[in-house]
């Protein structure tokens, strides 16, 4: 068993972090922190886990935490996490941190999306981009992992195929992604707040959102060449889910079996993602994936004018977020990857 500790269990971040982890079989959690909770039950801010996770928030102890923990896990707003990272690195414990501050390498990429000078560049170099469809080897005893965002693991996760396969000269990318609600996370804002969000269909960030850094990070990384992602989130009102359309033009008149092969040979053996193709309902949808830690890909092309469009779906809170942060905890650990995830999607949602 490895002895875990959330801090900032108090989000819906967290709070999926805790449903995942109080059922796997190798995780002991013994630190819960809140620092707006502290010493109230966990059941009192996360009612479903009442009877299931009976204990209190705590206060974070760095003194403490040493000896009640091996592997932190960190659900924390971004740049908060850079007062927590190296002194608990320092003391020998393993780190997975949920927020943005160690996903991108390149110092100067944080002044330009996130407005701070990143105060700990050589971390940035040891830091781990936890995306395992693509990082799997470099996640087996990692020290540090840098969890994706959702809507760049969604993007992501559609593109990667169509780079490596070569589907086009052109490395700009459009990705058009329709989130959830729960993105804007459990504090309320003007935007987020229900009766706003019900029944809205918004743009918002559509002059660049920041999660395109990742994206072109890690994509150009497989294209051995620069990159361009521009993603276009779209606020609606369900409250779970992500929905990536990421647009090309192809090279050539690719038939749609050549794309479904080249999409198979890119993802197999990959444990949680699922080629959708020709169902009842015949593109992914992030119906059929809450609650789970699966992302659905698949494609559709209109030949006329040589337009391709990958398309992936993820629960925003799950495989974009507590769960794949989980499933780089399995990896690290040397743990079977899908440990503790093994969760089918609710049907009806």
């Amino acid at each position: 068993m490895v002895k875990i500790a959330v801090i900032g269990g108090s989000g819906y971040t967290g709070g999926e972090l805790l449903r995942l982890l109080v059922m796997h079989p190798k995780a002991e959690l013994t630190m819960i922190t809140s620092r707006e909770y502290a010493g109230k039950p966990i059941s009192l801010v996360h009612p479903n886990l009442k009877g299931i996770l009976n204990t209190n928030f705590t206060q974070f102890s760095l003194d403490k935490i040493g000896d009640k923990a091996e592997t932190v896990f960190l659900a924390l707003p971004h740049t908060v996490s850079l007062n927590y990272v190296p002194k608990l690195l320092e003391i020998g414990l393993q780190v997975i941190d949920l927020s943005a501050d160690f996903r991108l390498k390149d110092p100067s990429v944080y002044k330009k999306w996130y407005g701070i000078e990143h105060p700990y560049p050589d971390l940035l170099e040891k830091s781990v981009y936890g995306l395992p469809e693509l990082h799997y080897d470099d996640l087996k005893g990692a020290k540090l992992v840098a969890s994706p965002g959702c809507n760049a693991t969604a993007t992501i996760l559609a593109l990667a195929p169509a780079i490596a396969g070569k589907f086009t000269d052109d490395l700009r990318f459009v990705s058009d992604v329709k989130v959830s609600s729960s993105e804007g996370g459990m504090k309320p804002t003007e935007g987020s707040h229900h009766p706003e969000r019900q029944n809205a269909i918004r743009p918002y960030e559509a002059e660049g959102h920041r999660h395109a850094a990742e994206a072109e990070q890690e994509l150009s990384r497989i294209a051995n060449s620069s990159v361009k992602v521009s993603i276009v989130p779209h606020a609606i009102s369900s409250v779970r889910g992500a929905l990536a359309s990421a647009h090309m033009w192809t090279n050539t008149d690719y038939s749609d079996m050549d794309i479904w092969k080249k999409i198979a040979e890119y993802y197999r053996g990959k444990k949680f993602v699922r080629i959708i193709r020709g169902n009842i309902h015949p593109y992914p949808d992030p119906k059929y994936v809450i609650g789970s830690n699966f992302a659905d890909i698949g494609f559709a092309q209109e030949k006329r004018i040589m337009r391709l469009t990958m398309f992936s779906a993820i629960d925003n809170l799950v495989k974009g977020a507590a769960g794949q942060a989980i499933q780089n905890f399995n990896i690290s650990k040397g743990f079977p990857e899908d440990e503790g995830l093994k969760i089918a999607p609710l049907r009806p949602a």
